[in-house]
């Protein structure tokens, strides 16, 4: 699946979860498919470089989100997984 295909489907799925799309909400899921990061920190820092105005939380709240919806992993990096979330949609 490409990366524009895996952000349609995870924008997607957060929409049917009630969530807005927002200018950050994409900025975080793009440095998220982007790279393979560690943590929130590292996360927000590579946002940070692109919108100073994101906080911290946004991106905390983000990743819960995402796994709470089960669209992203958390084992020893952030990875977004569409391909579980295909099989049972």
């Amino acid at each position: 699946m490409s990366v524009e295909a895996k952000k349609g489907f995870i924008i997607q799925e957060l929409k049917k979860n009630g969530c807005r799309i927002t200018s950050q909400r994409q900025l975080l899921i793009d440095i998220i498919l982007q790279d393979e990061c560690s943590c929130c920190k590292e996360i927000y820092y590579r946002a940070a470089k692109h919108d100073p105005t994101i906080g911290m939380a946004t991106v905390y709240r983000l990743v819960k989100t995402l796994e709470e919806a089960g669209l992203i992993q958390r084992k020893n990096m952030y990875r977004i997984d569409c391909t579980n979330a295909v099989a049972t949609a």
